[in-house]
């Protein structure tokens, strides 16, 4: 014999919860228009949409004033049709939208034998209980849903505020690029690449989050400083000088170290560096990244993570790093201070570069958590300069590499910061 169809209304553990929970509503707390002012107001925290707010405003005003009050009872005997009738919709439509409310949480449902909604009087005639669309859970759930509407609203006025602010520094870095005689088009045209990089991380403005904004606004308006040659902020030039102190420079030596950071001298060396072992200038595509990938990890450092013995140990500074990779500036990023640091920048430098989590831990497995970091560092290096058009395809290629044994971090890591170098000496 087939098994009987379900009869009754749909009960889960969550909706058993709300139904105690408004048997304990101390009622007469809650004003009527407090409840309709706050039923109103919730589409803005995504719980319900406007039609269903349109619908509890309803119910909440459907029942009297002496209903909120102490001794009162908020329950609501009106049938389906009718409420159809009075927010201009179809009974089927009332009934999935009382569901829905009764899954978020701000009505419950009484039910009798046959679906009929009716009260029971005390002798007196007051309601003392009854079947119908209880709204006691929003007495209960006042002050909670009352929070979450103020956050919302605080979140909606810092995101506008956000927007305004990032808007307004598109146009200005936009009118600079257009305006500024003695900027050369080589640099424009990097500046330009760097904004519509900006642009297309953050989508469309209006839908991006307000830390999204800020981080974003900040970027350009370090653009425009630097298309304007303006001095550097004085936090800017503390972080500079701490990180002088910290480092291991080319050409400073005390009598405790002393330290080349690249194999070849920077004069007589460039034809060394543009050889097929070196640091490749010509990248255009990752189709050919694995051509081209002979970077091997770096090895010194305060702060060893996840290091496989088995690849190449070659002794590079993390500040050598810094100095090759000044798109970790350019981009906003607190410069790290150990490899650890370094490490952790990782994903934001995927989501910026485009790379995905997959070949993000195809490369730590391969080449250890340091290692990737620098690796996955050069990567936002050549791409910000355009030069990697794949950055997912070009780390994979680095990790082929490092599994044949013939990834040489170090000699992109010595040609990027060479590179910079002469750029900023010319």
């Amino acid at each position: 014999m087939p098994p009987k169809r379900p009869i009754g209304r749909r009960m889960t553990s969550q909706r058993a919860e709300y139904r105690r929970l408004a048997q304990s509503a101390e009622v007469g707390v809650v004003t009527r228009g407090q409840l309709a002012v706050l039923a109103h107001n919730l589409p803005c925290t995504g719980l319900i949409n406007a039609t269903e707010s349109h619908l509890l405003v309803t119910l909440i005003n459907t029942a009297p004033g002496e209903a909120f009050e102490k001794a009162g009872r908020p329950i609501i005997f009106k049938s389906n049709q009718q409420l159809a009738f009075e927010i201009n919709r179809s009974a089927g439509r009332v009934s999935r939208m009382l569901s829905s409310l009764f899954d978020t949480g701000l009505v419950t449902m009484q039910d009798s034998g046959n679906y009929k909604r009716y009260p029971v009087r005390s002798a007196g005639g007051l309601i003392v209980d009854g079947c119908g669309i209880d709204l006691r859970i929003l007495i209960v759930r006042y002050r909670e849903l009352d929070d979450l509407v103020r956050q919302a609203k605080a979140e909606k006025a810092t995101a506008r505020a956000a927007l305004r602010r990032y808007s307004g520094a598109l146009r200005n870095l936009r009118y600079v690029l257009a305006t500024v005689a003695d900027l050369s088009e080589r640099a424009r045209a990097r500046q330009e690449a760097r904004l519509e990089r900006v642009v297309a991380l953050v989508g469309t403005a209006a839908k991006a989050s307000s830390g999204v904004l800020r981080r974003a606004t900040a970027l350009v308006e370090w653009f425009i400083e630097r298309v304007l040659h303006l001095p550097r902020r004085p936090q800017v030039a503390a972080e500079a000088e701490a990180e002088a102190e910290e480092s291991t420079c080319t050409y400073a030596e005390n009598d405790m170290h002393k330290q080349t950071t690249t194999p070849d001298p920077i004069v007589n060396s460039n034809e060394n560096r543009r050889s097929a072992t070196a640091e490749q200038l010509s990248l255009l595509n990752a189709g050919s990244a694995s051509q081209w990938a002979y970077e091997t990890s770096l090895g010194r450092g305060s702060y060893q993570i996840n290091q496989p013995k088995r690849l190449p140990h070659v002794v590079v500074a993390l500040q050598d790093v810094l100095r090759a990779i000044p798109a970790l500036r350019t981009y906003g990023f607190t410069l790290p201070r150990t490899w650890a640091d370094l490490a952790r920048l990782v994903p934001q430098m995927c989501c910026i570069t485009g790379i995905s989590d997959d070949a993000r831990r195809c490369a730590v497995a391969q080449m250890g958590e340091q290692q990737a970091a620098v690796a996955i560092a050069v990567t936002l290096q050549k791409f910000d300069r355009q030069e990697v058009s794949s950055p997912g395809g070009y780390l994979r290629a680095m990790t082929d590499r490092a599994a044949a044994g013939e990834l040489h971090l170090a000699r992109s890591v010595f040609g990027l910061a060479a590179r910079n170098l002469m750029e900023t000496m010319n």
